[in-house]
């Protein structure tokens, strides 16, 4: 679908744009979404977890005094109480930073949380997220935000929907939005942070990346749906660390919206290969739990974590090319966003924590404080996938085929203790230092000798690359 057929008029490209000030830069998006006077430009958030709640909150800080021309709110369901400790320590918080102290005492909002803190009042997520406080990430103390507990309120008239949800959720809350939108005239723009994947197996084995189930869910066009991600820890970049991403999709959407996201701090480019940054945003989670537990397991070595690292990158190397048939290259923005993701983040915490026994696969994936851990639902979409006979590959050494799973080792590993939960933790070592592993780069070289594309991995969509 056009951009005229949708409503909406052509972009102009933005990619190289000078420097302009929020107010220029909010003005070229309202004109794109044809926005007269009095009409402000709306833009949700659907889901509060720590990124999507950065995200928003970014946005907010950056447009929300421009009051008259853009609204900023964010969906999240109303009803999740906090416990006395998180309550014990959200107070500890507020009193740690004067800023937020002296905010809390001028709109009368203390007292709930000394309330709160003594165990006289419940708080509940959505209270406290309209002061600033994300549930998952409580030592980051946000901008106040504009917070909605009625999905069909927060969704019905938006142009621009940010998906903050896990994976796992993003079908079923999009469903219900898709009934919300069945009168609208206009086609709204979507934005998707979610990293993860399901897997298919009919008709015949497929992928659905979370781009994908918003257009099956809502039946807006691929065209209007986006993906971002980067190298981002969401708390360290409302601290103001420098940081990149790319959004990837049509280009008559990801250039100006490129710029309308970027900040100084927050540099975002715009890129066309959607799947494989889709993709690899789910991958990254799966090897991500392994970092932790090699981290874990081997008292932090330089060099087991070097060794992982090689051989976690070369999977996902060979899987992105049964995916995608050019691929973008893992270098540059996804490489580094692999890196962080294995360096610190909540999928490489957790594989920390059940490699130390101090969380269990068994104990579920909705960790408090922590919120959904999404690398587990990958490993096992993953390894269903790449288990299916119809989708053999060439073996690297025995030139005979086998199942594309036969050549991820870590992946299988991370199966058998995560999800079958037939091993212990130390499989992922065993897997590395198995005697007859070969080299990393022969599975890269499969790769490139011989296309191992499989076009019907990506069900009916096909690769998005425009």
């Amino acid at each position: 679908m056009s951009s005229q057929e949708n409503g909406h008029a052509t972009m102009p490209n933005a990619s190289k744009a000078p420097q302009s000030s929020v107010e220029e830069r909010l003005d070229e998006l309202r004109k794109l979404f044809h926005k007269t006077p009095g009409d402000p430009l709306r833009i949700v958030g659907v889901g509060a977890g720590a990124w999507g709640s950065v995200f928003i909150a970014l946005l907010q800080d950056a447009y929300g005094h421009l009051r008259d021309d853009i609204q900023v709110r964010l969906w999240r369901r109303a009803g999740k109480s906090i416990d006395r400790a998180s309550a014990e320590h959200l107070f500890e918080v507020i009193n740690s930073r004067e800023d937020v102290l002296r905010r809390l005492i001028g709109k009368c909002a203390y007292l709930k949380y000394v309330e709160g803190r003594l165990g006289d009042r419940t708080l509940y997520a959505d209270e406290i997220l309209r002061d600033g406080f994300c549930i998952n990430m409580l030592d980051t103390p946000l901008c106040p935000l504009k917070v909605v507990t009625n999905l069909q309120e927060a969704v019905w008239d938006a142009d621009i929907v940010v998906n903050g949800l896990p994976s796992t959720e993003t079908r079923s809350i999009f469903e219900e939005i898709g009934r919300y939108w069945k009168e609208r005239r206009t086609v709204p723009v979507i934005i998707s942070l979610s990293k993860g994947v399901e897997a298919s197996l009919s008709p015949v084995p497929h992928i659905m990346t979370p781009t994908q189930m918003i257009h099956e869910a809502t039946n807006v066009p691929l065209e209007n749906i986006l993906y971002l991600g980067g190298p981002n820890i969401a708390s360290e970049i409302y601290n103001k660390e420098y940081a990149n991403a790319r959004i990837c999709g049509s280009k008559e959407w990801r250039k100006p919206l490129a710029k309308f996201i970027r900040q100084p701090h927050f540099i975002v480019w715009d890129n066309s290969d959607l799947v494989t940054h889709e993709v690899m945003g789910g991958l990254k989670n799966v090897y991500a739990i392994g970092a932790g537990m090699v981290a874990a397991l081997t008292n932090e070595s330089a060099t087991s974590k070097a060794v992982y690292f090689a051989h976690c990158t070369s999977e996902m190397i060979f899987i992105t090319n049964l995916l995608s048939e050019e691929p973008e290259k893992l270098a540059g923005p996804l490489l580094a966003d692999t890196y962080v993701t294995l360096l610190k983040g909540r999928n490489a915490w957790y594989g920390q924590k059940v490699a130390k026994g101090e969380l269990r696969p068994d104990m579920g994936v909705n960790i408090k404080g922590k919120g959904m851990i999404q690398g587990v639902s990958a490993v096992e979409a993953f390894f269903e996938l790449l288990s299916q006979p119809s989708l053999s590959v060439m073996h690297p050494d025995e030139e005979r085929p086998v199942l594309p799973v036969e050549l991820c080792p870590i992946l299988q590993a991370l199966h058998q203790f995560l999800i079958k939960q037939e091993r212990g933790p130390d499989a992922i070592l065993q897997a590395l230092r198995d005697e007859t592993l070969y080299d990393p780069r022969e599975r890269i070289e499969v790769t490139r000798n011989i296309s191992i594309f499989k076009p019907s991995l990506l069900g009916s969509s096909g690769s998005f690359k425009t």
